[in-house]
């Protein structure tokens, strides 16, 4: 298409051309540039590469010469197997139109891959690099694996000989309970479904309808760098180092090496080694604790045994119970041949003192006694009655002289001297208040005069003068120009330029050092 005629003759050129608008003009650059590079491939270095919320994708694609922009709609962005990151190598496929709005052309990007094995290994190692610097391959985060766990997590694909080969080997050394989750083990899907698996393995609550797992293993049979790619996923690396049960990896042959096996708990050579880590053979633990069981019950017998003979030896010291017998029975003997005589004589003294004491409870002697404990007491009786009348006599003294204290004239001249105290102290005070108060008006005075010598109307009194020009202070002749009228004030009133004196106001303080003083 042609956009300009050619100019006639006699006529002046781009007088008889047409005029096209701006968006007419765009357009038809945009239909020319995409009929022209309708389908094509870059290949060039990642550059900047913006996410914003809508899901779509904006980079550069450059060289060591060019850059050309890119975008990925979001559509297009779920679907990639690799996505773009600054600093990669690609190869991406597309159309290239243009964006009127901005005046710029670009390639919208249909598929993007990376520019073969070097770009994917120089990414790998980005990320390894990224991950080691937050303490992710630290082994001192990695966790012991349990030694027999009842319930197995498997996260594979459910077609694959990936998990019959873990079925058939679990089912050989000690059968468990498996969960299987079904995902995609490579392409697109891959990382997301494998980092999801994880995490809803972690969701799920103990001892609940579905029980948890208490061993993870993340597995997926050989292939090459591509095919084993989304293991290499950051997403999938995040995952897994944030798992709380213990993860076996067990992703590829022995030879292959992804992110995940940096940052699970126990990497596996093989999906069947994965299972041989997870649970022992159950036939030589079996014959274990049966060698452990014949030990002990040989040991117990053993240590009877032995404890037998120390017995029997500790018996032969012992002396016979016969022998043991024979001194307390020979006591025994002794002390009932004396039991006798001591009861007879134990009899006869205590029927000696019985005499003696009866000898003395006559009832001559008891009247005897009686009489004289009736003229003891008729004795103390004659004495009972002036003892009593002292002791009142002495208490009715002490009760009067403690009296004496109590009267209202003692307490009346009390009051007295207390009131002639109160006098005396209320003069002092009075006193002391008159000497202070004075003492503050006198410093109060000081202050004023103190204030009266710095303020600057004592400046003013000595010839200088403020100046304000629209309300503020000029302190520079640039202001007073542009000032449309000036006020000067004097120590005794103030002034406007060309005008009569204005009425003598309150001074208002104004620091020497924002005033003008001439």
């Amino acid at each position: 298409m042609d956009m300009f005629d050619d100019t006639p003759e006699g006529v002046e050129p781009g007088q008889n051309s047409p005029e096209f608008s701006v968006t007419e003009l765009s357009g038809a650059i945009k239909r020319v540039i995409e009929g022209e590079f309708s389908h094509v491939r870059i290949k060039g270095e990642v550059g900047r590469v913006s996410r914003p919320r809508s899901g779509h994708i904006y980079l550069d694609l450059k060289d060591d010469k060019s850059v050309i922009s890119g975008v990925i709609w979001k559509g297009v962005s779920s679907r990639l197997e690799t996505q773009p990151e600054e600093g990669m190598e690609v190869i991406a496929t597309g159309r290239i139109t243009t964006f009127g709005g901005q005046s710029k052309y670009q390639i919208v990007i249909e598929d993007i891959k990376p520019a073969g094995m070097g770009a994917l290994m120089a990414l790998l190692e980005k990320r390894k690099k990224l991950l080691a610097a937050e303490g992710l391959f630290d082994p001192a985060r990695k966790r012991p694996l349990p030694y027999l766990p009842e319930v197995i997590g498997v996260v594979t694909s459910p077609s694959g000989a990936v998990i019959r080969d873990i079925l058939h080997r679990l089912r050989d050394r000690f059968p468990r309970k498996v969960l299987i989750w079904p995902v995609a083990v490579q392409g697109a899907k891959c990382a997301p479904e494998v980092a999801r698996a994880i995490d809803g393995f972690n969701a799920m609550t103990p001892g609940g309808a579905l029980p948890r797992p208490d061993l993870l293993i993340v597995a997926r049979g050989g292939g090459s760098v591509e095919d084993l790619w989304g293991f290499n996923e950051e997403v999938v690396a995040r995952a897994a180092a944030a798992s709380a049960i213990p993860l076996i990896s067990a992703v590829g042959h022995e030879t292959d090496t992804t992110l995940i096996d940096f940052v699970s708990d126990m990497r596996a050579p093989t999906p069947t080694a994965a299972a041989e880590l997870a649970v022992p053979v159950r036939h030589e633990l079996a014959a274990w604790l049966e060698g452990q069981s014949a030990r002990m019950g040989q040991l117990v017998s053993n240590g009877l045994s032995a404890r037998g003979q120390r017995l029997r030896d500790m018996a032969r010291a012992l002396p016979r119970a016969d022998t043991l017998l024979d001194g307390p029975r020979q006591r025994l003997d002794r002390a009932g041949e004396q039991l006798g005589p001591a009861l007879i004589a134990g009899v006869q003294r205590r029927r000696v003192r019985l005499a003696d004491a009866s000898g003395s409870l006559r009832p001559a002697t008891l009247r005897q006694r009686m009489a004289n404990d009736r003229r003891r007491l008729d004795a103390l009786s004659v004495r009972l009655a002036p003892a009593l009348a002292r002791g009142v006599a002495a208490k009715r003294d002490r009760y009067e002289s403690r009296a004496q204290g109590f009267r209202p004239s003692a307490l009346v001249r009390e009051r007295s001297a207390k009131a002639e105290a109160f006098g005396k102290l209320s003069v002092r005070l009075s006193d002391a208040g008159t000497r202070q108060t004075r003492g503050w008006r006198e410093r109060l005075a000081g202050l004023e005069r103190l204030r009266e010598t710095m303020s600057y109307k004592a400046t003013l009194a000595r010839g200088y003068a403020v100046v304000r020009g629209d309300g503020a202070v000029v302190t520079d002749t640039n202001s007073a120009k542009q000032a449309a009228a000036l006020e000067i004030e004097f120590a005794d009133g103030r002034m406007s330029v060309g005008g009569k004196t204005a009425p003598r106001k309150k001074p208002v303080e104004t620091p020497p050092e924002q005033g003008s003083l001439l």
